[in-house]
């Protein structure tokens, strides 16, 4: 399947595990929102430390807000090949976003991941 037209960097995959392990991790030990809804709102709120976006959601314009949400509010977001793999990363079936808003004992991980991406938006211009 093809990437949304959402999608505004390209996530290297040695970035992808380190990501959905920071969301087990944060899931287990700290607070994680799940769902675009849920997502939109800790992005609104000012609370997100990072969200999490799949890069295959269908209708795209389900997840189209967030990038943009995201880079207003000043929030570190990331992209994951599937929503398939965002679910089970978070123990559900399937979900089109995620927002960590407490990291728990993933922090390190967070912090490592959103200063990957701030290098890889600084790349392309972002």
């Amino acid at each position: 399947m093809a990437k949304g037209y959402y999608v505004k960097f390209e996530t290297p995959k040695d970035l992808v595990n380190p990501i959905l392990e920071a969301l087990r991790a944060a899931t287990q030990s700290g607070k994680v929102k799940k769902g675009t809804n849920e997502a939109t709102k800790a992005i609104e709120r000012g609370t997100s430390k990072l969200v999490v976006i799949a890069e295959d959601v269908e209708p795209p314009e389900v997840v189209a807000h967030l990038p943009i949400l995201c880079d207003e509010q000043g929030a570190a977001y990331a992209f994951v090949p599937s929503k398939q793999d965002l679910g089970k990363a978070l123990g559900i079936d399937i979900t089109s976003a995620a927002a960590i808003l407490d990291s728990g004992d993933a922090q390190h991980i967070v912090d490592q991941v959103i200063s990957s991406i701030a290098k890889i938006k600084g790349e392309t211009g972002k």
